[in-house]
């Protein structure tokens, strides 16, 4: 296993290589914080993973909470992963999951599916909220694929903890782990918290990867991190992450699936394909959700 106690002099040894440091686009969503790190002008994509967002947290006072009305997505893939909180997802395949903290749902989009995401069964109480939202392109081959929803519990998600670090594996396979999340391109993506004073050492069997901040100060190469910096390593580069703080971040990336284009919420390898897309959000050919009623228009 690839994560180790400090305190063991043969683990102190740094080798590295950032390749770059994304800070986030913040929004204020009316009371909403969201970090946007993902696609960014210096990076479009890390691997597989073309949007990635930072939720929260967030308060919502008794009769509020998010109301994401339905919306299409093309060419991709959404995982949503919360921390706290809950969110109902309805979508046009006719399926109702609720989303809780340490599970995951997948929404596999392929050639179209439309979805909402609103409060959960917490509206009516003061709740919170703070998650990671993230998409992952799809090779070309399945980009017009079916499309499909998975939804796993947390207690079906592979962790293990050993010198100061627990790792929980969304999807993919390391650390001598396998998640059962299916994914249609090689895909890392993983939960991680250190304990002041602990180092991990990044995999380096995967053409990319990078690291996330979700809480907390590392040090990675003698240059230090706090929430919301995503450090992306230079290629064939293995990276030490130092634990300053307890601290929790995310571990992201996987195989490069080449150039995309991301418009609204589709993705594809041509524009033509977005326009088409875009028609036939407008003219209404995408299914609808069951159940609602309402939908957000296509973007000015």
């Amino acid at each position: 296993m690839s994560f180790h106690d400090a305190s063991d002099p043969q683990c102190r040894q740094q080798s590295g290589g950032i390749s770059l440091v994304i800070e986030p686009n913040e929004k204020d969503l009316g009371g909403f914080s969201v970090r946007r790190v993902l696609p960014s002008p210096q990076r479009r994509m890390v691997g597989p993973f073309i949007f990635f967002d930072h939720m929260g947290p967030a308060t919502f006072e008794p009769g509020n909470g998010i109301q994401v009305r339905p919306h299409p997505h093309i060419g991709l893939a959404t995982i949503t992963y919360l921390f706290e909180g809950e969110i109902m997802h309805r979508d046009s395949l006719g399926y109702e999951q609720p989303i809780r903290p340490g599970a995951v749902n997948l929404m596999h989009a392929g050639r179209g599916i439309v979805h909402s995401e609103r409060a959960g069964a917490d509206l009516n109480e003061t709740s919170r909220l703070h998650g990671i939202q993230s998409w992952m392109a799809l090779p070309e081959e399945l980009a017009e694929s079916e499309p499909a929803f998975t939804h796993i519990p947390a207690t079906d998600l592979p962790s293990s903890s050993s010198g100061g670090a627990t790792v929980t594996l969304i999807t993919g396979a390391a650390f001598g782990m396998k998640s059962p999340v299916p994914v249609m391109a090689d895909t890392l993506y993983a939960d991680c918290r250190l304990n002041a004073g602990a180092e991990f050492v990044l995999p380096t069997d995967n053409e990319e990867i990078a690291v996330y901040v979700v809480s907390g100060d590392i040090d990675i190469d003698t240059r230090h991190f706090s929430s919301g910096a995503m450090v992306v390593a230079a290629d064939e580069h293995e990276l030490v992450v130092n634990a300053v703080t307890d601290c929790h971040f995310m571990l992201i990336g996987g195989e490069s699936l080449g150039k995309r284009h991301i418009w609204w919420n589709f993705v594809a390898s041509s524009r033509e394909r977005i326009e088409q897309a875009k028609a036939d959000w407008r003219d209404g050919k995408f299914a609808a959700v069951p159940g609602e009623t309402e939908w957000i228009p296509l973007p000015e």
